[in-house]
């Protein structure tokens, strides 16, 4: 007979306020809930149907574990911690990658390749695909726990449930940088020399009013590509600072036409757009030049730190950089089968490779 609650839950510290990095066990849940470890398993495993637990216990267990912060380990209760040659794959985009031309198709190329070829098989997850933040919520996350370890991607990821992850001592790569996090392992890219790179190139095209026009966040990827933007301004003793920046929440109304023939009209050349999942800043900037009836590269200059959004990789190829996905899928994969091994895991920024491109020339005035 499944044991009825003695008395009601125990009032006691969080493991955040005990300062605890262990992860927390069946055996506490009861204790606060005040019921027997047994009827915690049935509750927590979804078996409590048709048996003679009451709502209010559900409940009560339900609300110990959350507040212990207890995650179930699949891998233990269904591997016994055995090894099984699965790596996960868990993107944090509102919909898993499939489409060849999507930006991170190449990165799924290299993992694929580079998992076969260490005799690892792959577990593509779907949490990611309800999108939101069910896609980063722990239920969610919990079942890449299946996997030997998981490797990560997206702009955005929920800080809180990888840092469990990483207490845990579960093997966790994210495919690009995420120092902010200590202890997780990445791979990523040099933008910040990319980046730098171009902006050489302009001004050795004899361009000195340069902008930047990126999304309104704080990603990673957009802090380097920032970063190596004004690095570049600095070594070629252009203007930098919040001017040359233009940071916008919503870049296809906030950069128009009317605003681009006024940084044309204050000696702005040549404009740089950061890429993005969604290549806003470069749909903007194309969208605003076309509607301000001006030429690329006779009006202005334009870059991109990236590649375009495969709707508008046309021709001409933007100058600019190419991120070197299949590596970097690669990369990630050596590092986490690393980790899994319990072996030091160190990659090094992979370099990007600078794009001549068609959509720079000098500035009208040099002509």
């Amino acid at each position: 007979m499944v044991e009825q609650p003695r008395k009601g839950p125990r009032r006691g510290r969080t493991p955040a306020a005990t300062g605890r990095t262990s992860r927390p066990r069946q055996a506490e849940v009861a204790r606060l809930a005040g019921v027997s470890q047994a009827t915690v398993s049935l509750v927590l495993s979804a078996k409590a149907q048709g048996s003679a637990i009451s709502d209010e216990t559900r409940q009560r267990v339900l609300d110990a574990a959350r507040s212990l912060g207890y995650v179930p380990d699949p891998a233990a209760q269904r591997l016994a911690a055995a090894r099984n040659n699965l790596l996960g794959v868990y993107s944090f985009t509102a919909t898993f990658p499939t489409d060849v031309e999507h930006s991170y198709y190449p990165f799924l190329v290299g993992v694929e390749r580079e998992a076969a070829a260490r005799g690892y098989d792959l577990v593509l997850f779907t949490g990611s695909s309800s999108g939101g933040a069910k896609a980063a919520g722990p239920e969610a996350l919990n079942r890449v726990r299946l996997a030997d370890g998981c490797l990560f991607l997206g702009r955005h990821v929920p800080i809180a449930e990888l840092k469990r992850m990483v207490a845990d001592g579960f093997p966790v790569v994210h495919l690009g940088r995420r120092e902010e996090l200590e202890g997780l392992s990445w791979v990523g890219a040099d933008y910040v020399s990319a980046s730098s790179e171009v902006v050489r190139h302009l001004a050795s095209l004899g361009h000195r009013r340069i902008v930047l026009v990126r999304e309104d966040d704080d990603a990673p990827a957009s802090t380097d590509r920032q970063l190596g933007f004004l690095e570049g301004l600095e070594a070629a003793g252009l203007p930098g600072g919040s001017e040359a920046v233009f940071r916008c929440a919503d870049p296809r109304r906030e950069v128009t036409p009317e605003r681009l023939r006024s940084w044309l009209a204050e000696g702005v050349t040549a404009f740089v757009a950061e890429e993005t999942d969604t290549g806003g800043a470069w749909r903007a900037l194309r969208t605003a030049v076309d509607e301000a009836g001006l030429t690329c590269p006779g009006d202005l200059s334009l870059a991109l730190l990236g590649s375009p959004p495969s709707d508008l990789a046309e021709d001409p190829r933007p100058t600019g950089f190419d991120v070197p996905r299949h590596q970097l899928g690669a990369a990630a994969v050596r590092m986490l089968a690393a980790l899994v091994a319990g072996e030091a895991a160190e990659e090094p920024l992979v370099t990007c490779a600078f794009r001549a491109g068609a959509t720079t020339g000098g500035p009208p005035e040099r002509r």
